[in-house]
């Protein structure tokens, strides 16, 4: 139950940030409000750290250096996310997103990539994905 709150709570926020970011993005630009959110990230992660940290960032050393791809990943996220926000518009948007999102994780999870435990992807997730697209057509469909 604890992973369906977390998620729902991911999926709020990030809505309202790829909004906020765009909204901000207007005033100052791409990369500058691409900047301000990773400060302003960094200082709070900073904070909670002191106070709540529970690793070591010495194991560091042992970790796959792909995954330290994930900082430049939120890069080019911040980025897409508020030019797609921009050009499509917020539920247009955040449902193309949540489809690429979708297909992406079920590929991760068929080839059990990264470490994952593979999850066979039959014909009812390729139907729910597809449900999916037909639902995003829909609902930008202007009669």
């Amino acid at each position: 139950m604890l992973g369906i709150i977390f998620s729902i709570v991911a999926g709020i926020a990030m809505s309202f940030q790829g909004v906020f970011n765009t909204r901000l993005g207007e005033k100052i630009g791409a990369w500058e409000t691409n900047l301000v959110v990773q400060l302003t990230g960094l200082v709070l992660t900073f904070i909670i750290l002191l106070f709540a940290g529970d690793g070591n960032l010495k194991n560091i050393k042992e970790s796959n250096k792909i995954y330290l791809l994930g900082g430049v990943l939120g890069v080019i996220i911040i980025y897409t996310v508020m030019k797609g926000i921009s050009a499509l518009g917020p539920t247009y948007s955040i449902a193309t997103i949540l489809v690429a999102q979708l297909t992406a994780a079920a590929l991760i999870d068929a080839f059990g990539l990264f470490g994952s435990d593979q999850v066979k992807f039959g014909m009812t997730k390729l139907i729910g994905v597809a449900v999916m697209i037909v639902g995003i057509i829909i609902f930008k469909w202007k009669c």
